[in-house]
């Protein structure tokens, strides 16, 4: 009966807790989060994040994720998380890792209900998240990762391994991608170098991105416009655009949307075509892309050198950019 009690009234407070949260965040939209900062003791350790400061445990064994680049960078440094959200967008990639992993919904509005069920010793999310941080803090300690956009993927995590206590294992990891580059830089040299090539320039990389209401194209600010630099690929002068530049043609920070009369800034040498899996649309608007005219008087259209990918090309972390240049040796350099 006490044990019951204690469940029933821990189960009370808390909500108690959410519904105080979301009263004081609609009075006080700027509220201080860390008016009473923890401290550290041998079992944590303190973390200055996004919102405030936070005693991260030293080991954690329920970890929940509040959103992918947290999700992806906790799996690439040896943590699986028991629950996290929109991670069946990724199921290409973390097969193995969604096995009896707690779906809390979407990244805007997780299912803070069901989180609390599963006890968690620890939880990451992003800045953006910033208006669930008192309700989440109370079930358990919470960081929030400073977020701008996708471009940052490599300071996020290493800010995701230090509040973890794994920037050793983030070194390996980095020094892994790294080696990866090297190959690939001096493979595509050799190949472009060729005697079967007709040019010995390295080909230049479109990529566009399909939306249930259209398609945009990503500029060199963003996750792969990042990994591309790094591998040494050139990008069209549509895309060769830093933030500034973005920023200018539409609203995001990283891409920006083209009507039909403007498929030819899609151009390229090569054009890969992200398809994502989360929205039945998409199919329609890709089958509608291939059977436009414009679009079929493109280069790379017509020379066939045109390749569907998949959302990891959109990117949170290092699986993610791994698996990119598993796809650029492959229609690139033919590799199985």
């Amino acid at each position: 009966m006490i044990y019951l009690w204690f469940k029933v009234s821990r189960a009370i407070f808390f909500l108690l807790g959410i519904l105080g949260g979301v009263i004081l965040a609609s009075c006080h939209r700027d509220i201080s989060f860390d008016s009473n900062p923890p401290s550290a003791n041998s079992n944590c350790s303190l973390v200055n994040h996004a919102v405030g400061q936070t005693c991260v445990p030293n080991q954690i064994e329920r970890l929940i994720t509040l959103d992918l680049v947290s999700f992806e960078n906790a799996i690439a440094l040896g943590l699986k998380p028991v629950a996290a959200v929109e991670f069946k967008i990724l199921e290409n990639l973390f097969s193995n890792q969604l096995l009896n992993l707690a779906d809390l919904g979407s990244y805007n509005s997780p299912n803070l209900e069901r989180a609390f069920q599963l006890e968690p010793d620890l939880i990451l999310g992003s800045e953006e998240q910033r208006r669930i941080y008192n309700q989440a803090s109370q079930m358990a300690p919470t960081v929030l990762m400073p977020f701008e956009h996708s471009g940052e993927w490599k300071e996020m995590f290493a800010f995701t391994a230090e509040s973890l206590g794994k920037s050793a294992r983030a070194t390996e990891v980095m020094d892994a991608y790294n080696a990866r580059l090297e190959d690939f830089k001096q493979a595509i040299d050799a190949d472009v170098n060729s005697p079967m090539q007709n040019s010995s320039r390295k080909p230049t990389i479109s990529v566009v991105r399909i939306y249930p209401d259209g398609i945009t194209l990503y500029t060199k600010v963003g996750f792969i416009g990042i990994v591309l630099q790094d591998l040494g690929l050139p990008r069209p002068p549509s895309q060769d655009l830093d933030l500034e530049e973005t920023l200018l043609l539409d609203s995001s920070t990283i891409q920006y949307t083209v009507s039909k009369e403007s498929f030819d800034k899609a151009d390229a040498d090569v054009i890969f075509i992200i398809v994502g899996n989360w929205d039945d649309k998409i199919d329609d608007v890709l089958a509608d892309l291939k059977a436009d005219p414009l679009w079929s008087k493109l280069k790379a259209v017509q020379q066939g050198k045109v390749y569907e990918v998949g959302d990891h090309w959109v990117g949170n972390g290092p699986i993610a950019a791994n698996a990119v240049i598993d796809d650029l040796s492959r229609y690139l350099l033919g590799d199985s």
